[in-house]
């Protein structure tokens, strides 16, 4: 009799703990990793999300840069982390849906080795230049490159980010070649256009759009399907005849493949509370960010379509990272 009831105190006490267990989360501070340096347009997703999500959660949340080889690093950091929801992540569409097909030992594989949280926003891409560079519109620029191929530079952000690839595509659309200038982020892309050290990068509008509105850089077209409200001026490469090149950068929210249900259920609520609130919409939209915040099972179903566009890209393109 009484180990029966040594046996059902043992087993109350056991779910109960469970019980606790589960309700502890988050337990202690919550990291998100942030795969490129300080600055650019991932980075400002991850900073903006944090104040809400803290609030909601009740957990001190720290945003980590951890850069290098177009976000692989940090992202392989949160692959290899504990799936328990206090490592996140927050990278770009580079990150996601490229590094699998333009590094051969990546770390990570996108698809197994997360839990695909959310769609957080998403930008057109702006064909920038600096302002002395002598084209001033897209039908100059391919002339240029035209009459001396290989003879204009095109920074991005690094080799398979949104901006290396939708330069790809739009050299794959009007049979030209540029030549492409690499940079660590795009934050350092950026400095060296304003600078005048390369003449003209694909940059998601909400990295850039400070610069444009300054005078720093001048807006030759945009990737968008319509004309963006912070760009009313700018024409869109469709309306210039280049229907193929509709680009959108965006930024995702990912954790280590295997969160418990009752975690990833309390993350999403926090990360949709955060994406949803009026004034951090406000903010994403002053940088002509766009809030997506779809659902895991959007977020998977955009990724697959993403990946299969992109790997195109680089096969046609035959571009490495290696």
């Amino acid at each position: 009799m009484k180990a029966r009831t040594l046996l059902a105190i043992s087993l109350s006490l056991g779910i109960a703990l469970a019980a606790g267990a589960a309700r502890a989360f988050p337990d202690g501070p919550i990291t998100i990793i942030v795969p490129f340096p300080p600055g650019g347009a991932t980075d400002t997703t991850a900073r903006f999300m944090e104040p809400h999500m803290s609030k909601v959660l009740g957990a001190n949340i720290v945003v980590e840069n951890k850069p290098g080889a177009t976000g692989a690093i940090g992202a392989g950091l949160v692959a290899d982390a504990e799936a328990n929801g206090q490592t996140l992540l927050v990278a770009s569409l580079g990150t996601f849906a490229t590094n699998p097909y333009l590094q051969k030992k990546l770390s990570y594989d996108p698809v197994k080795d997360f839990d695909l949280l959310t769609v957080a926003v998403s930008t057109p891409n702006v064909l920038v230049a600096t302002p002395k560079f002598k084209p001033g519109s897209v039908q100059e620029l391919v002339a240029a490159m035209k009459e001396k191929p290989e003879s204009v530079t095109f920074a991005s952000s690094g080799t398979g980010s949104s901006d290396h690839l939708t330069a790809a595509l739009f050299w794959q659309a009007t049979g030209t070649k540029g030549v492409h200038v690499p940079y660590k982020g795009g934050s350092a892309a950026q400095a060296d256009l304003v600078g005048g050290h390369v003449d003209v990068s694909f940059q998601n509008l909400g990295a850039i759009i400070n610069f444009v509105q300054g005078g720093q850089m001048k807006a030759l077209a945009q990737t968008g399907e319509k004309r963006h409200p912070l760009l009313p001026n700018v024409p869109t490469l469709t309306e210039l005849g280049y229907s193929n090149i509709v680009v959108n950068a965006w930024q995702g929210v990912a954790a280590p493949k295997g969160l418990p249900a009752d975690v990833k259920a309390r993350l999403n609520q926090a990360i949709q509370a955060s994406l949803k609130d009026p004034e951090v919409v406000a903010k994403f939209n002053k940088l002509g960010f766009d809030v997506v915040a779809n659902s895991n099972e959007e977020f998977g179903t955009y990724l697959n379509k993403e990946m299969a566009r992109w790997k195109d890209v680089i096969e046609k393109g035959n571009i490495s990272a290696e």
